[in-house]
């Protein structure tokens, strides 16, 4: 299933569980398994802390300090920063379902990363049922 993600900021992250378990709910799967992917080069999906947002932006904030947004970089665009992170941070996830929810430790959330923003980008979330 396609979703819309709409960013706001050049660099963030945004918090996109809820999207997927929507997505479990409406197929009704109880055990299985969750695929993210993002068809961009310049946005990711990761999973991490989803209570303290500051860690999100601590993330944003040690790649920008790697990877500078204004580095001697040769893509014409002016993006570059945004592909390398984009790579890095990986264009899909698998999660596990069980009993109905996505299997994620106590604090985890599963982000969309938004790089060269602000844009309308997509993501899209296949959920297969492997119960019997």
């Amino acid at each position: 299933m396609e979703y819309g993600v709409k960013t706001t900021k050049t660099q963030e992250f945004i918090d996109i569980t809820n999207l997927i378990n929507e997505e479990i709910k409406r197929q009704n799967v109880q055990e299985g398994i969750a695929v993210v992917f993002v068809p961009h080069t310049t946005a990711a999906v990761t999973i991490n802390e989803n209570t303290d947002p500051d860690v999100t932006i601590d993330i944003i904030g040690a790649l920008n300090k790697v990877f500078l947004v204004e580095g001697d970089y040769r893509h014409y665009e002016g993006n570059s920063h945004a592909h390398i992170k984009a790579s890095l941070m990986g264009s899909s996830c698998t999660l596990i379902i069980e009993k109905g929810k996505l299997k994620l430790g106590t604090w985890q959330g599963v982000y969309f990363c938004e790089f060269d923003g602000p844009r309308n980008r997509k993501v899209y979330i296949k959920v297969m049922d492997t119960g019997k």
